[in-house]
């Protein structure tokens, strides 16, 4: 089954691939491969400061005139609990005296910042073609700010409930996040892991839900899936793992390794790297922490005491406190240009179809 090209002519875009905004993993070179090969090539902007997005947007623009898009977090900052924090920091403190390090000096400040009027008066100067946002929406005064741009608006939903939300609060699209999916969980009306679902299962669900283009995101790294996806309604898919591999992506040797040796089985949900579920290899802090730790504080607090241990480790060749975000094919992802795969991808899609 083709998908239906409404998506493409409201995004602007040949194919119907839109590369998932990977933080801490990708900057603007992914998303230039993506965006100039006919996908929808995504930057994401919950690590960066405005400063950098201002740069990383010139850096797309001059290297290529397709559209792109600028993802967001959109979390409400959880408050800092002392006590929890703290023993937080216990617990972490002998891997801090095993490398070396003084656990004492962790930093104390969260490094992801959620959309604010700063990003939103960044949003109305750059005017992006696209806006996604992750964890739900911002506030309704800031999304009509974002919406006035004349941006198209995409978030994910984990759940039909969530979807429909979002369609009501006025998202042009919306992007089907199953369970397979790497990276943080996108939900925002539940805590409750045990009740999220699979792609291949939340997809048709949505499609019949809301009266708007599904984008399946989860799980999902070649064709096969692509047209499966198809099959159940989505107009498209948004790749982050299949991305993960390419020489545009950020990833230190260490961390490209343990994804090369990954095995099928070794992703889990965890909470131990930032104090919210997200799904990623297992190593050391994931099965001595977790993979879901009670007493990890609010996302992202957790992430803080956990941060300096990860260069240091790396430096030694090891990836035993590094997040390695990736979703449940992470097996199936190949070694080429990002640009490269989008094309492939298309044609192994048009073969299919």
């Amino acid at each position: 089954m083709s998908p239906d090209r409404s998506l493409l002519d409201l995004l602007g875009i040949d194919h119907p691939i839109l590369q998932a905004p990977m933080a801490g993993a990708q900057r603007s070179a992914l998303a230039i491969a993506v965006s100039d090969a006919g996908g929808l090539g995504a930057l994401p902007c919950a690590l960066l400061r405005p400063a950098d997005i201002r740069d990383e947007v010139a850096a797309i623009r001059r290297a290529t005139p397709r559209p792109f898009n600028l993802n967001f977090f959109c979390h409400t900052d959880t408050s800092v609990d002392p006590i929890r924090e703290s023993a937080w920091r216990a617990r972490l403190a002998p891997y801090h005296r095993e490398l070396g390090l003084d656990p004492d000096a962790a930093p104390a400040a969260p490094a992801r910042a959620p959309f604010d009027d700063t990003h939103c008066e960044l949003v109305e100067q750059l005017r992006p073609a696209v806006i996604s946002f992750h964890f739900g929406l911002p506030a309704p005064r800031l999304l009509d700010r974002v919406l006035a741009t004349g941006a198209k608006v995409l978030s994910s939903a984990t759940t039909v409930d969530e979807a429909r939300w979002l369609a009501d609060a006025g998202c042009h699209a919306i992007i089907a996040q199953g369970l397979e999916a790497g990276g943080h969980r996108g939900m925002f009306q539940t805590a409750d892991l045990a009740t999220q679902i699979g792609t291949m299962a939340l997809v048709p669900q949505i499609v019949d839900a809301i009266d708007l283009p599904v984008i399946a995101a989860g799980g999902i790294t070649d064709a096969r899936g692509i047209t499966a996806a198809f099959a159940l309604g989505a107009a498209a898919v948004q790749l982050g793992t299949a991305y993960l591999l390419c020489p545009e992506a950020t990833l230190s040797p260490a961390h490209r390794a343990a994804l090369r040796a990954a095995r099928p089985e070794q992703t889990a949900v965890t909470n131990v790297f930032t104090g919210r579920p997200a799904r990623g290899l297992v190593n050391r802090l994931i099965r001595e922490l977790g993979p879901l730790a009670p007493d990890a504080p609010g996302f992202p607090h957790a992430g803080a005491p956990v941060a300096p241990l990860r260069p240091v480790a790396e430096a030694q060749g090891s990836t035993d406190f590094t997040p390695l975000w990736c979703g449940q094919a992470v097996h199936l992802a190949r070694e080429l240009p990002a640009g490269e795969l989008t094309r492939r991808l298309a044609a192994e899609i048009r073969q299919s179809t």
